[in-house]
This record gives C-alpha cells, sequence and structure tokens, in this order.
C-alpha cells in the first residue's frame, strides 16, 4: 500500500514542483492562524464572556503567547473535554494541534494528528478548519521526513483526494523476460523386470519377460563376458526386440571398458527405433570421455534428426572439455539448424564462463539475423558478467544502429552484468534519447549502490523533462534510504 501511494505523491510532486494550488500550505492560512513560525501566535481574543469555557480559553491563549506550548496544549485539550457544547470548542482542538506541533517530538505531532481528526469529525464547520488541513498536511510531511510511512501515505492520499493527481502514477517499464533454461532429458529409467514403451513393441509377453530377465542377469557378469551379449542385441533391428535394445543401450552406458562410446554412437546413427536412439545420446552425456565427445560432435555434424540433436546439445553442455565448448560453439554459428536447438546452444554456452566463450559470443551477435537470437546472447553475456562483458553491453546500448528494443535490452543486462554505477550514471548525459534515458533510470533503481539513489534524486530534482522527473521519482519512493524520504520532502517544500 505504502509503495502505491508513494509512487502517487511522487507523481504530484514531480509534475508540479509542488503541492500547487490545490493543497494549501500552513503559511498561506486563513486570517485566524499565523505562520507558523510567527511568534507572538495571533490566537483571537476571547469573545464569548458568558461561555463556561472563557476563562478557560483565556488561559490557554496566554500560555500560548508565552510559548508555554505544553501548557497551551494541555489548557486547550480541556476545552472541548469539560465543555463539549462550548462556542470555544472547534478551535480549541486546532490550537491544541498547533502547540504540540511546536512542541515537535514525534509523539506529540501524533498527539496533534488526534486533535486534528477530531476536529473534522465533530466540528466539520470549525473557523479553522482550512488552518487545520494545512497544519495536518504539514505535520505528516514532518513524520515522513523522519521515515514514517504511515505518514507519508497519508500524504499521498489527501493530494489524490485534492484532486491534484495524475490519473496514474508512472509506469515502471518490464525488465528483460530471462531465456528459459532448456530442460534436460529426462534420464530413461528402464525396469528391473518388465520395460515397455508406448513409443514401439512392448516386452509384456512371458517369453518377453523372460529375456529382460536374462539382460538383468548380464549386469552381474564381468564385462568382457557381458559386452559379446550386448553387442548380439543391439545389432537386431527387427521391432520385437526394442525393448531389449533400450534396456542393452542402458547396460552398455553403464560399463566403463574401452569402445563403449562405438558402440552407443553407432546405435544412435544406425537403429530403426527413436527411443533407442534418443538413449544413446543421453547416456554418451554420462560417458565423461574424449570419445564421447568426438562421438556426440559427430552426431551434431551428421544427423538430420531435430530432437537428436537437441538432445546431443544438451549432452556436449555436460561435457567440460575444450572439445565439448568448441563444438558446441561450431554449431550455434552453423546456419539451416533449427532456432529452438541454437537458442539451446546459445544458452549452455552461456553456462560455461570461459574467455573463449564470452569472445565466441560477443563475436556471434553481429552475425545473427534474428532478433531471439541476440538477445540470448545478451542474456548469457550478462551471466557471465566480467568487466569486458559489460562494457561490449554498454557498446551495444550505445549504437544507434542497433533497434532501441534491443539498446534498452543491452542496457539493462549491462547494469545486471556489474557495471560500474560510476560508468552507468556518466552514461545518462551521454543519451540523448528519452527512452534510453527512462532505461537508465530503471537500470538505477535496480542497483543498491549509494551512488544509484543519489543519481534518481539529482534527476528528480534537476531534470529539464517532467516526464523524467516522475520517474525518477516514483523509484526513489521505492527506496528503504532515509535519504529518499528527505529528497521527496524536500521537493514537496520548495517554494
Amino acid at each position: 500500500m505504502f509503495v502505491m501511494q508513494m509512487g502517487v505523491l511522487l507523481a504530484i510532486v514531480a509534475g508540479s514542483g509542488g503541492w500547487g494550488t490545490g493543497v494549501p500550505t500552513f503559511e498561506s492560512a486563513h486570517s485566524t492562524a499565523a505562520p507558523a513560525d510567527a511568534l507572538p501566535v495571533l490566537v483571537p481574543a476571547p469573545w464569548l464572556w458568558a461561555d463556561p469555557a472563557d476563562s478557560l480559553y483565556s488561559a490557554a491563549r496566554e500560555a500560548l503567547n508565552r510559548r508555554d506550548y505544553r501548557g497551551a496544549a494541555t489548557l486547550f485539550a480541556q476545552i472541548p473535554a469539560r465543555y463539549p457544547k462550548s462556542g470555544y470548542a472547534a478551535d480549541a482542538l486546532y490550537w491544541q494541534a498547533f502547540s504540540l506541533y511546536r512542541m515537535g517530538s514525534d509523539r506529540d505531532l501524533r498527539e496533534a494528528l488526534t486533535a486534528l481528526h477530531q476536529q473534522r469529525e465533530r466540528f466539520p464547520k470549525a473557523a479553522t478548519h482550512g488552518d487545520a488541513a494545512a497544519l495536518e498536511r504539514r505535520i505528516q510531511g514532518e513524520l515522513a521526513r523522519r521515515g514514517d510511512s504511515e505518514a507519508a501515505a497519508e500524504v499521498a492520499t489527501a493530494a489524490w483526494d485534492a484532486g491534484t493527481v495524475p490519473p496514474t502514477p508512472p509506469t515502471p517499464p518490464t525488465p528483460p523476460t530471462p531465456p528459459t533454461p532448456p530442460t534436460p532429458p529426462t534420464p530413461p529409467t528402464p525396469g528391473t523386470s518388465t520395460w515397455t514403451s508406448s513409443s514401439s513393441s512392448s516386452c509384456a509377453t512371458d517369453d518377453d519377460d523372460m529375456k529382460v530377465a536374462a539382460l538383468n542377469a548380464v549386469q552381474q557378469m564381468d564385462e568382457a563376458r557381458a559386452r559379446p551379449i550386448l553387442r548380439r542385441v543391439l545389432a537386431r533391428r527387427d521391432p520385437a526386440s526394442a525393448c531389449l535394445r533400450r534396456k542393452a543401450v542402458f547396460l552398455v552406458a553403464q560399463q566403463d571398458a574401452p569402445g563403449t562410446e562405438e558402440i552407443l554412437l553407432e546405435s544412435v546413427r544406425n537403429d530403426p527405433d527413436l527411443e533407442v536412439r534418443r538413449q544413446g545420446v543421453f547416456w554418451l552425456s554420462q560417458v565423461g570421455t574424449e570419445r564421447a565427445v568426438t562421438a556426440l560432435d559427430s552426431i551434431l555434424r551428421f544427423s538430420k534428426d531435430t530432437e537428436i540433436q537437441d538432445r546431443a546439445v544438451f549432452a556436449l553442455s555436460q561435457h567440460n572439455s575444450p572439445r565439448a565448448q568448441q563444438a558446441l560453439r561450431t554449431y550455434a554459428e552453423r546456419g539451416g539448424i533449427p532456432e529452438s536447438i541454437r537458442e539451446k546452444a546459445i544458452f549452455w554456452i552461456g553456462q560455461q564462463q570461459t574467455p573463449e566463450n564470452a569472445a565466441f559470443l560477443r563475436s556471434l551477435y553481429s552475425r545473427l539475423p534474428n532478433l531471439e537470437l541476440k538477445k540470448k546472447v545478451l542474456f548469457s553475456l550478462s551471466q557471465m558478467g566480467g568487466e569486458e562483458n559489460g562494457r561490449w553491453l554498454l557498446k551495444v546500448a550505445g549504437d544507434t544502429s542497433q533497434g532501441v528494443e534491443m539498446r534498452k535490452k543491452a542496457l539493462f543486462w549491462a547494469g545486471q552484468a556489474g557495471v560500474s554505477i560510476m560508468e552507468l550514471t556518466r552514461l545518462y548525459n551521454n543519451v540523448s534519447d528519452r527512452e534510453m534515458r527512462e532505461q537508465l533510470i530503471f537500470v538505477y533503481s535496480q542497483r543498491e549502490e549509494p551512488a544509484s539513489l543519489d543519481k534518481l534524486i539529482e534527476i528528480a530534482k534537476k531534470d529539464p523533462s517532467p516526464e523524467l522527473r516522475k520517474r525518477a521519482l516514483f523509484w526513489i519512493g521505492q527506496s528503504d534510504d532515509p535519504r529518499a524520504v528527505q529528497a521527496i520532502q524536500d521537493i514537496i517544500d520548495q517554494p
């Protein structure tokens, strides 16, 4: 609630440079009240000699004129409490609040607000009604300056009621949506006896159950004896043996013996069953050898099956070797491949934070024909971080040959990549494009350094554009820094 009301308040002050004429200031109170700093206070002389509270009012007035604010507040409070029908009761609540305001502690200010609320509820036609509204704004402004969020919200609400608020506060920009990480393929989970699949023939007969059980028994053998049996199963091509071949692929992948990669690659390339091919690719990702990387690279180069290519990209991303990363980079810059898989290759390259990968992505950007792929590069570089990547992102943001939306995204991700706040704040005066300045204001709002708030305050006070001042003020209102409240109060108090 506080955030939204503060946003409204900020829109007001930015648009008008102050409260405007819709809300009177304390100094402009009508003739029955003096300016807050003027002494002696011009409390009207007693005028109801037959009123039962006349002598009490006189004593309270004298106490206020000699600056005995505590005594005056106490005496004025007694009038509506003891003589609620007195002709002095309505204005006494205002002068009680004024006396408490002059004492100035947080407790006194809150008690003063209570007195003003009572006057508004009990005596809506009081002669000091207008002065009371101005005094209430002054007290709430002071409490807001001291960090009282409730008081700040009341100021915003009062401004709304006065009709000085635009229909909506500035709409905060929507940050770019990070790409959704590719979903890794689900590891195959062959059962221990019956293993079925809806993609091909099932192993549901008693004979097939026995064959699967026999393959399970192979797991208990040493590799030298098991390998020929598994090769023979994988060499079959009849549809009825598909479930057995899937099981055999799994068992081969569990063996730590030379030639595992070639057997799996053979299944990926030549087995007629799609599920066997998919599982062959998956298990290659679990074989942590350079020969497995070579096999996966070969799949990417020669396979025409997009599903297999997709799984091969993921499998290579699981290998940390330079050869695996080079294979991914080679694939990412190929033309004529599915865009969705190319996006995944770019994403996985960004997850391996090496200088080679960063340099590749920076060079790849200008060669990409597709804006969505370019966005993925911007995001991946922001995830890598580093000074060089951050400055490259700023360079894209400043390149007027790029579309404004792409420049805004580059600017946002530069802020997320850790570009120094000093570089970002210096950039504001070097861009003339209003949309880019709006994006910079948003970038400052996402940083936690004191210098980012300093820049927002500077914009809110000095920028020639009212709309940009409003945006800066909106984000200042989201800050928990005490300087934010002070900045808002300074703007409200501007003459």
